[in-house]
């Protein structure tokens, strides 16, 4: 069954839709795994590959351990753990799970005189990233698959005593903000409420006249009424739609040169009607991909 880009069954508290908004849009894996969250105090929790680890792997180090046989230095790949843990012709191991003083790539990246990776070739590693992958050897150097290949698997609702919650969404964002030393924020008042709404939810702010009308209901139910609304009007569409198209790269003209137009506006126009119907997720990236596979394909 398709997974529905938006329900407002799934809304949380009012004072985290936009945050959960932004969870939606900026990676769907982080629903089914752990989500970096900027500004919390990463030391609390426990390094997590896919999240922190694989992007220092993917934007310093690939070029000469990735992919690319051609291209690898040293026989070492940092593809996979079987590959990072081996002991190469060299006799040195890039990574001793366990222990960051033993690891071969640890010592390389701490070195005084010449550390990896090679000026010459890639910018430098931040301190910060030099102690993530300290702290993720020591925790075991465990590499992890890409989201997009981990079946989603149900969890145990996190416990908690606690009355904030009002959702099964909100004990799991209690429980991530209570492992990282933070407190809930107290509920938006109702002016601040409906314009973050109408922001997240269609990219426009609220009329007068629906702040009067959002104040004077007052309540949950007016809330709900104010997301079925909002999810109702063709602005939801071109809003979601948006970030699609940047990561696509869409445009309505060429962009160089001659600066010649193009005539893709109907899959806009199609991406944007996705986002409004509520086309599941696997049937929106089953028609784009394989269209033509369809058993009635059109254009």
């Amino acid at each position: 069954m398709g997974i529905p880009f938006f329900s407002s069954n799934l809304l949380p508290r009012w004072s985290h839709i936009g945050p959960l908004i932004g969870l939606l849009i900026g990676s769907i894996g982080g629903l089914f795994g752990s989500t970096h969250l900027s500004g919390f105090d990463e030391t609390i929790l426990p390094i997590d590959f896919t999240d922190q680890v694989r992007p220092i792997l993917s934007q310093h180090c690939f070029a000469c351990h990735g992919p690319d046989e051609e291209s690898r230095e040293a026989g070492l790949s940092l593809l996979d753990h079987p590959s990072a843990t081996r002991t190469l012709e060299s006799g040195y191991r890039a990574i001793v799970a366990g222990n960051r003083e033993e690891s071969e790539l640890w010592l390389r990246i701490t070195s005084p005189e010449d550390p990896m990776p090679p000026s010459k070739e890639h910018d430098a590693l931040s301190s910060e990233q030099v102690e993530i992958l300290g702290r993720w050897i020591d925790e075991g150097g465990e590499f992890s698959p890409h989201w997009a290949y981990v079946a989603p698997r149900p969890t145990a609702i996190p416990d908690s005593q606690e009355q904030w919650p009002e959702s099964i969404i909100d004990h799991y964002i209690l429980d991530r903000l209570r492992r990282s030393g933070l407190e809930p924020a107290a509920d938006a008042d109702p002016t601040t409420l409906i314009r973050r709404l109408h922001l997240d939810l269609v990219g426009l702010p609220p009329s007068a006249e629906d702040v009067d009308r959002f104040i004077s209901d007052g309540g949950d139910d007016a809330y709900l009424e104010e997301v079925d609304r909002l999810l109702a009007s063709p602005h939801f569409g071109e809003r979601f739609a948006s970030f699609w198209l940047d990561l696509v790269r869409y445009a309505d003209t060429v962009g160089y040169h001659g600066d010649q137009e193009h005539h893709s506006w109907l899959y806009r126009d199609w991406v944007i009607g996705a986002f409004n119907s509520n086309l599941p997720f696997d049937q929106f990236t089953i028609e784009q991909i394989a269209g033509d596979l369809l058993d009635q394909p059109d254009q």
